[in-house]
């Protein structure tokens, strides 16, 4: 196949995509997109991403595993423990000035960092004054979120992140071992949201002290990050947080110039204008 006819290809599923469910994939950095799309060709046993679109178009399950495959979930607790460490060296001391703390995860996936963030505001008493909006376009991640369970086997790695991260007890005080799974504690969900939203096509809808988008907009064209940069900056209150992840920038935004930088290794920035 040629690379012209397979960049149509490929432009018109997202297009199809987009005009029957809403769900804009348009903007996906192409190379992460084409691989993903061939992925879910070979995963549905079909030979062309033509075949995949009438499948989609025509299949509501099969547009529910193709969304799974082009929405990136990788995730884990207390990823990048550094970054834990300078969020907790540098920002958990402006949050004590105010008396209510609003947090947006965007794309949260299936909330591993979320958790981290609670457990981290838990030690820091602040959880107690603080709401997290945990957000993504995918409700199955969603729906895993909510549950706050995770697999055992990965426990050993998110306890050495944990203590990475230069947190105060030990993971497993926060969660109640089930058989293979973690079962994380009631009171860690109790200041979460979870809710639908999507970075590509919806807008803002609250005004945040601390906005997290870490190792997703990587994903997106140029024209999409500033998109997404302009809804956080409308989203964010003056002198709030923006954490992005290492791989990530401001450089080139319409913003680029509004926020002062805290820790430039981990792409934690605060709103000045």
């Amino acid at each position: 196949m040629s690379d012209a006819r397979e960049a149509l290809e490929i432009e018109l599923l997202t297009e199809g995509i987009f005009r029957h469910y809403g769900v804009d994939f348009r903007h996906y950095a192409f190379a992460s997109l084409r691989r993903r799309v061939w992925n879910s060709v070979h995963a549905e046993k079909l030979v062309t991403v033509t075949q995949l679109l009438d499948r989609v178009l025509h299949d509501t399950d099969a547009m529910e595993r193709l969304l799974l495959q082009l929405s990136v979930n990788v995730t884990s607790m207390f990823r990048d423990p550094s970054f834990y460490r300078a969020f907790r060296d540098k920002v958990v001391p402006l949050l004590r000035s105010y008396p209510f703390i609003r947090i947006w995860h965007a794309g949260c996936s299936t909330g591993e960092e979320v958790y981290s963030m609670a457990i981290l505001l838990e030690e820091e008493g602040l959880y107690e004054r603080s709401r997290l909006y945990a957000t993504d376009m995918n409700e199955a991640v969603l729906a895993q979120a909510r549950k706050g369970i995770f697999a055992m086997n990965v426990m050993p790695e998110y306890a050495k992140n944990y203590a990475l991260a230069g947190c105060k007890a030990q993971l497993s005080d926060y969660y109640l071992a089930r058989y293979d799974f973690a079962l994380f504690r009631q009171s860690l969900r109790r200041n979460v949201v979870f809710a639908h939203h999507n970075l590509v096509t919806d807008g803002s809808f609250n005004e945040f002290n601390v906005i997290l988008c870490r190792n997703v907009m990587i994903y997106f064209d140029r024209e999409l990050q500033g998109n997404v940069h302009r809804l956080f900056h409308a989203s964010l209150r003056r002198f709030g947080v923006l954490a992005l992840g290492r791989k990530e920038s401001l450089r080139g935004t319409a913003h680029e110039h509004d926020y002062a930088e805290l820790d430039a290794v981990e792409k934690i920035f605060r709103r000045s204008a």
